[in-house]
C-alpha cells in the first residue's frame, strides 16, 4: 500500500483462531491462505491442529483450559506478538487479563474461550475474540477471523466457516 507521501506500508493479514477443541476444518486451512502468521488463542485440543496451520503459516498459539497433556507445556499462557512495531498480547480467557494493555503499550489484545465472536474498541485497544472455529458448540457461529495491518490501522475481517 502506498502512502500519499509515497512512502510504502506494509499490510500484513494475520489469522486468529481459536477453540478448535482438537478439530481443524479444511475450509479454516483455505480461507487463511495468503495470511504471515497465525494466532491460536487457545483450546487447541490437539497438537495436529497446530501442525496443520503451520502448512500456512507460521504459527503462535496459547494454552487454554481443555488442554492437557505433554504438549501443551510448550504453550504459554500468553505471548506478545510485534507485527511491525504493533504489539498484541494474546490470551485465552479474557477474565485471566492481569494487566493494563493501554499502559503496556497493545495495540490488541487477542482472546477466546467464550466461543462468541466479537470486536471492540477501548482506550485505543482493539480486543478481538475470533469465535469458535472447532466443533459446533451452542448455536453460536462457526468463525474465525483475519486481522489486518496497515502501519498503526487493524481491521477485522470475519470468516463464517458455518452459520
Amino acid at each position: 500500500m502506498r502512502r500519499r507521501d509515497g512512502r510504502t506500508i506494509e499490510v500484513q493479514r494475520i489469522g486468529l483462531v481459536s477453540d478448535t477443541h482438537g478439530f481443524l476444518r479444511p475450509k479454516l486451512v483455505e480461507a487463511l491462505a495468503g495470511c504471515t502468521l497465525i494466532v491460536h488463542a487457545g483450546d487447541v485440543g490437539r497438537p495436529e491442529v497446530l501442525d496443520g496451520l503451520r502448512k500456512v503459516a507460521p504459527v503462535v498459539a496459547v494454552r487454554g483450559n481443555v488442554d492437557h497433556g505433554a504438549w501443551t507445556q510448550q504453550l504459554p499462557t500468553t505471548e506478545v506478538v510485534d507485527i511491525g512495531g504493533v504489539l498484541i498480547y494474546v490470551i485465552h480467557d479474557l477474565s485471566d487479563l492481569d494487566l493494563d494493555p493501554e499502559a503496556a503499550g497493545f495495540r490488541a489484545v487477542v482472546s477466546g474461550h467464550s466461543h462468541q465472536r466479537g470486536s471492540y474498541e477501548d482506550r485505543g485497544v482493539l480486543y478481538v475474540n475470533p469465535g469458535s472455529a472447532g466443533p459446533r458448540r451452542f448455536r453460536w457461529p462457526i468463525s474465525a477471523a483475519v486481522l489486518v495491518v496497515t502501519g498503526n490501522d487493524l481491521q477485522v475481517e470475519w470468516i463464517e466457516l458455518f452459520g
